[in-house]
Formats: structure tokens, sequence, C-alpha cells
């Protein structure tokens, strides 16, 4: 008995880690604004789902149609990997606008700080 729900333990650990290690998702907008949301960089949004300023940015976000791939740090070992080593950061939110060597960071967030920062990223 405690084999079988120490097997069954393992599938789903192995199974959710599996789920978290593949790659994150564009967020999927209204088909009607696609057009207007390719104006954009790539923003992705590193994140934990219990912080204000996370869910502030996810907020503002959404509902400006702003597309952006949102990386939970909690739930995503590569995601956590990539803030803290790649980005030298160890507090949320962090948004990256765009790809490569076109990296624009932005730490923290307010809605005046990201359009600052988008404006910075379209003038490059």
């Amino acid at each position: 008995m405690i084999r079988a729900v120490c097997a069954s333990l393992a599938v789903i650990l192995v199974t959710g880690v599996s789920i978290a290690a593949e790659s994150p998702r564009q967020s999927t907008l209204n088909p009607a604004k696609a057009a207007a949301a390719k104006t954009y960089p790539q923003i992705v949004l590193y994140s934990v789902a219990w912080c204000p300023h996370c869910r502030e940015a996810k907020e503002y976000l959404t509902k400006n149609d702003i597309p952006f791939i949102n990386r939970d740090v909690e739930i995503d070992a590569r995601a956590m990997e990539d803030l803290t080593i790649k980005y030298t950061s160890t507090g949320v939110p962090v948004l990256v606008f765009g790809k490569d060597k076109d990296e624009v960071l932005m730490k923290g967030f307010t809605p005046e700080l990201f359009q600052e920062t988008l404006q910075k990223v379209r003038l490059k």
C-alpha cells in the first residue's frame, strides 16, 4: 500500500516537472487586436503568483492587450536560473523586452516605468 502511494507520488512529481520544463507559451490575445499586438517586442515577465507587483504587471499587460510570456520562477526552475544568473536579480517582477543581444531589462513595475522602457526599446 505504502509503495503504491509512493509510486503514485513519484509519477505525479515527474509529470509535474516535465510540464514545468516545457517552453513557456505566449499569452493569447483577442484576434481582432492581433495586428496591434505585433507592434510590441517580445516581453517576458518573471514573476511569482503571490506578488502584488507581479499581479499588477500581469493585469496591466492583459488589460492593454500587450502580449507577454509569464515565467513563474517558483514553478519553473529554468526561469529561476535565468532570473538569478542571466539577469542577476533576486526579486520580481522583472520584465525582459526583446531577444538575445537586443534585450532590455526592467526590474520592478509601474505603468510609467513600463511605458518609458517600451519607448527606449522602440527607439533602438
